[in-house]
């Protein structure tokens, strides 16, 4: 059988159905789909198999919040609190981490790709025209792999470093270095206000860091409803914290290497710290992925369409999924892409229509627009689905906006002595639908699916009313949230 000659669910020599750049649990969910369709999928990996999200950033920064988490819920209960007499075990916390990112070794995930049916290429992986992948592997050669029906692009995001004089003798953090540090350091400068910065913060400072935060705006996580932020930054204070926001570092100064870094900031002030963290944001790593050879720009998100598919390629056979498109910069959403793209590409290789086979719309990643959920890890948590009340507002809905205090809730009164929380519930009145939620509190990250329910399954409030809530769970805030605004 020629390469041309290539049934679907087969491999000849260097040509398969699907090629997969990109080995995260993006790309890997992508390539598996592909597979458990029929068709033969490469992927390929110039780090570890298993990205960002194993190895830096989801998985082994909430191995590290968990500790801080469960000490600070002890403290918040008379009985348990009595029995805390020390403070974290730092070389105990980051051992638990270096456990669950395996010690940075792949080889559990690569036995996984291999248990579905997908290959593997390690190297690094760029577009050499329509359906054509050449990778420079790490002998130092290079080959060339063709798709018969789709490339997916899975390459995921970076760090993104602001221009500063001095930042790059200075060696700053990103968000892999505050993940995967093996010391504590004594001083660590947190630039940023966003999700990055108000975890790794919450971290470090546990650990016994002395930890100062530089935002250069007045709010921390601006995009959140605003009491998320307050609540936030008021209990990183009462822990320690020095949180400055309006403040912009201007120049780094780091004269030895292992020395402390000087930081300039703008009003003509000066902090010296042992380590400094830039959480500023992300970029997509498409800027060396050979775009410009099929028609497309490097460097930036690429747009896709609802299956992933971007769009302005001829034939339709390129896809982007997770980071690389930009529609949410979170794991879950990128894997929830995944699955819609790797099940779009195995229809459309088969021929299938998929508007006429899409009962479960398994061919359309519409949670993106409206229904997307985010956990911040920090003491205490946040949780939100949908739209904050200011974007509903822009969008031109008719809203009506629900607060409540959760201290009130009898779950959350059990749950920690004088317990400190607020909840939203943003309704459309056109539609008498939520489309948004927040909570922010200890222990209320599981309560966001449940808010992710109603939001995606856009459930009328009347039917809302009628389920009910255990008693006394911190998801009776439900039936609060609906008392208060029935009236």
């Amino acid at each position: 059988m020629t390469r041309s000659e290539g049934a679907p669910g087969t491999a000849v020599d260097d040509e398969y159905d699907l090629i997969v750049i990109g080995a995260g649990p993006v790309g890997e969910n992508v390539a598996e789909r592909g597979h458990a369709a029929g068709l033969s999928a490469l992927i390929i990996e110039s780090e570890l198999v298993g990205g960002d999200c194993s190895y830096w950033a989801c998985m082994p920064s909430k191995a590290l919040l968990r500790p801080v988490a469960a000490l600070a819920d002890a403290r918040r209960v008379a009985g348990a609190a009595q029995a805390v007499t020390s403070r974290l075990d730092a070389a105990a916390v980051l051992a638990r981490r270096d456990g669950f990112t395996s010690n940075w070794d792949d080889k559990g995930q690569v036995d996984w790709l291999l248990s579905v049916g997908v290959e593997l290429q390690r190297g690094h992986g760029r577009l050499d025209g329509p359906r054509r992948v050449t990778v420079d592997i790490p002998d130092g050669g290079t080959r060339t792999f063709t798709a018969r029906h789709a490339v997916a692009i899975a390459t995921g995001s970076r760090a993104a470093l602001p221009s500063i004089q001095g930042i790059e003798t200075a060696r700053p953090w990103t968000s892999r270095e505050a993940t995967s540090a093996k010391e504590v350091p004594g001083r660590l400068a947190v630039v940023g206000g966003g999700v990055v910065a108000v975890e790794m913060a919450t971290v470090w400072q546990a650990l016994g860091t002395q930890v100062t935060m530089l935002v250069r705006g007045e709010k921390l996580m601006p995009r959140m409803e605003p009491f998320a932020g307050e609540l936030v930054v008021e209990a990183l204070r009462a822990a320690g914290t020095e949180v400055r926001t309006g403040v912009e570092v201007e120049k780094l100064e780091r004269p030895s290497p292992g020395g402390p870094v000087t930081l300039s900031l703008s009003g003509g002030g000066q902090l010296e710290s042992d380590e400094v963290l830039f959480a500023t944001g992300r970029l997509p790593r498409t800027d060396d992925l050979g775009l410009e050879t099929v028609g497309c720009r490097p460097g930036g998100f690429l747009t896709v369409d609802d299956s992933c598919r971007v769009e302005g390629v001829k034939g339709g056979w390129l896809y982007a999924v997770g980071d690389a498109n930009g529609r949410a910069l979170l794991t879950h959403q990128g894997k929830y892409q995944a699955r819609v793209a790797g099940s779009a590409i195995g229809a459309r290789a088969a021929g299938v229509p998929l508007l006429e086979t899409d009962r479960w719309g398994a061919h359309a990643a519409t949670a993106d627009h409206d229904a997307v959920p985010q956990v911040v890890f920090t003491d205490p948590e946040v949780a939100s689905v949908g739209l904050t009340a200011a974007e509903a507002e822009n969008r031109g809905l008719r809203v009506r906006v629900v607060d409540l205090d959760m201290s009130g809730v009898a779950g959350a009164s059990l749950y920690a002595d004088d317990y400190r929380g607020h909840a939203r519930m943003v309704v459309d009145l056109d539609r008498e639908v939520v489309v948004g939620v927040t909570f922010v509190g200890a222990g209320i990250g599981e309560l966001l699916h449940s808010a992710s329910v109603a939001v995606a399954g856009e459930i009328p409030m009347e039917r809302l009313w009628h389920a009910v809530p255990s008693y006394p769970t911190m998801s009776e805030v439900w039936l609060r949230l609906l008392e208060t605004y029935r009236g």
